[in-house]
């Protein structure tokens, strides 16, 4: 089968196709031939060398974590009544034609939705769910998204208007700014502005009662004085390059409660139960992820760079075939 391989930490051009036999499912596991593999920005860094100290991979290795397609074959103490079905699940090393996935790792993709859109809610609809509720956004919230046009980011804004709140949404260009503007953010701001925060205040009528920041670096750093007394901060995002650096002493000061990345990892079974929640809503048409990109599987290393340059308005997704 034919796989993605990082060869060397480097630029995307160390992503290069290599054929490996097909891998052969275990006890209590299935094979899932791949129809699409989601992509996340943290892949680009981890190819790029960066998080050695959260990651342990090393080269050469198939990157990637989340794909959408069908069971073909079982391990033994596979339930058999997952022949055959169409599944997303997080793997090791999805960059593949096939994966592995453990049955308990399995969620089943409902009627009415597609394998590309599952794909791309495999990861970040289960992200996107899980910090909408961790932050208790709920009507009348005032919420700041910082990376709103990015692949989560899209789907918060749904999730937060949806809830009942005012979203303001951070982004870069006019483009992008539309974008946030057509998924129903009350207010965008550009963050390449100078005075981006000001604007940011404006909008938001004062203060956000939540921040879910997607970004991190100087842009999440930025965004902590924009959080009202007793308000939330998530920060879970990293694509500049680090996490937000926030003074968390002054954040006490003013009964603000941080949420970092450890805040969005779940349980097998609390994975299930929020991508379940993310396909229902995809499947009755309120929550649509945004796929920018389509990228075959042995182009893999355009689709990093088409990430990195961050032109891509929503998500670059791969498909297993052409």
């Amino acid at each position: 089968m034919l796989t993605a391989q990082v060869k060397e930490f480097g630029g995307p051009e160390v992503l290069v196709p290599v054929e490996v036999p097909d891998p052969v499912p275990g006890p209590a596991e299935v094979l899932i031939e791949v129809s699409h593999t989601d992509t996340i920005f943290v892949e680009t860094q981890i190819r790029a060398g960066w998080g050695g100290e959260y990651f342990t991979v090393r080269p050469p290795y198939v990157p990637g974590g989340g794909v959408a397609g069908t069971v073909r074959a079982l391990g033994p103490g596979a339930d058999a009544e997952w022949l055959g079905r169409r599944v997303a699940a997080f793997v090791d090393g999805s960059y593949a034609e096939r994966a592995l996935a453990a049955t308990d790792a399995l969620t089943a993709v409902p009627d009415g939705l597609d394998p590309l859109t599952a794909a791309a809610l495999v990861h970040d609809g289960v992200t996107a769910v899980g910090l909408v509720e961790r932050t208790a956004v709920t009507a009348g919230d005032r919420v700041l998204i910082l990376g709103a046009s990015g692949g989560m980011g899209a789907l918060l804004v749904q999730l937060a208007r949806a809830r009942g709140a005012r979203v303001v949404a951070a982004a870069r260009g006019a483009r992008k700014l539309e974008l946030v503007r057509r998924l129903g953010a009350d207010e965008a701001v550009d963050v390449t502005a100078p005075e981006w925060p000001e604007r940011a205040r404006a909008a938001l009528g004062g203060a956000a009662d939540v921040v879910l920041d997607g970004v991190g670096g100087s842009l999440g750093t930025a965004a902590l004085p924009l959080t009202a007394p007793g308000g939330r901060f998530s920060a879970h995002g990293a694509p500049t390059g680090g996490f937000a650096d926030l003074d968390r002493a002054e954040a006490a000061r003013h009964g603000i409660t941080l949420y970092g990345i450890a805040d969005a990892q779940y349980p097998a079974g609390e994975v299930a139960r929020l991508r379940s929640l993310a396909f229902a809503e995809a499947a009755a048409g309120r929550l649509a992820p945004v796929v920018g990109e389509v990228v075959p599987l042995d182009e893999a290393a355009r689709a990093h760079r088409l990430i990195e340059g961050r032109g891509v308005v929503g998500k670059v997704v791969l498909a297993a075939r052409r």
